[in-house]
């Protein structure tokens, strides 16, 4: 039997590469990979230019069946665009209803994209996880642009008969990591002291690994079509407990200084950085309940060990 083709689009990103290369291992799939810059997937299986940003540069469907949206704008700290909504919306937006419209009419089966939990809220209260069928709440420009992108991807499922999937991670993390968790990890490697050896809060986090499983069993998984699933390592830490766990793992001493909460959002609000601490002291958990129970799935690595190799991977990538 011929091997489903799955095209995966942001196939030089963490998520989008760390996908293909699982979906090469498994020859149930046939993989199309759908990059904007340069990949090292060259040679290991068809590689099309792709930019959401222009029209011509959709790629070509041909036999794909599923499609796996990866490719977005992402949030940043630090936007300098005049007017982020407008910038977020040209490609999470109107980008990904282009390239849905163009699968559905070239006979793709299913959708899947690849959201993210802002869609439900930026934060949760202690003990109250956000839940796969929550209303939507989201607040930045991102969040609103994730969300708007999958009412328009539902409203053309069912105009269409496509199966639509929606998966919102959390902070994704693992080997190659960029962003604010990069950030982070060479902030720990050069054994700053960091006044947040006290945070108690409850943050869900996925492992790449964990992210990329989920998204290969709603590739085929008869009970995905057309769900909204949260996932994450199914288990939670507070801020202070990360920055312990991957101190460790770089093999540094912890040099977290219990500097109290509310002492630390005061600082925080004389200096403007009401939001960044709000992001390393509230709590935002998920309920992947759904998940398990819909589709039997299971995270596969756990949080310690996944945190582990993404420090081991950062160390070995550091200049001699």
């Amino acid at each position: 039997m011929t091997a489903a083709t799955v095209l995966v689009t942001g196939a030089s990103g963490l998520v989008g590469e760390a996908l293909v290369l699982r979906l090469l291992v498994d020859k149930s799939f046939s993989v199309v990979a759908a990059a904007r810059g340069a990949t090292r997937l060259h040679g290991l299986c068809p590689v099309e230019p792709f930019d959401l940003t222009q029209p011509i540069l959709l790629p070509s469907l041909g036999s794909a069946k599923v499609v796996v949206h990866c490719a977005a704008r992402v949030h940043v700290m630090k936007d300098s665009a005049a007017d982020p909504v407008i910038e977020f919306r040209k490609v999470n937006v109107e980008g990904t209803l282009r390239l849905a419209q163009r699968a559905a009419e070239s006979g793709v089966k299913r959708f899947i994209f690849i959201s993210s939990i802002k869609v439900n809220g930026e934060s949760t209260q202690p003990g109250k996880p956000f839940t796969a069928d929550d209303r939507p709440n989201p607040l930045g420009p991102y969040g609103v642009s994730k969300y708007e992108a999958e009412e328009k991807l539902i409203e053309l499922g069912r105009e269409t008969g496509m199966e639509v999937v929606i998966i919102r991670p959390p902070l994704v993390y693992g080997p190659g990591v960029k962003a604010n968790f990069l950030n982070m990890l060479s902030w720990l490697n050069k054994g700053i002291p960091l006044p947040l050896g006290a945070i108690r809060n409850q943050r869900s986090l996925v492992a790449i690994a964990n992210l990329v499983s989920l998204i290969v069993t709603c590739v085929d998984h008869p009970a995905a079509a057309n769900q909204v699933f949260l996932v994450s390592d199914g288990e939670d830490l507070s801020t202070t407990q990360l920055l312990q766990c991957l101190t460790q793992a770089l093999g540094k001493p912890v040099r977290l200084v219990p500097f109290p909460e509310r002492l630390l959002k005061m600082a925080a609000s004389l200096v403007g950085k009401q939001a960044a601490v709000q992001r390393l002291c509230g709590s935002l958990q998920v309920d992947i309940s759904k998940s398990r129970e819909l589709l039997g799935w299971e995270p596969s690595t756990n949080t310690h060990t996944a945190l582990l190799q993404t420090a081991l991977y950062y160390l070995e990538k550091q200049p001699k």
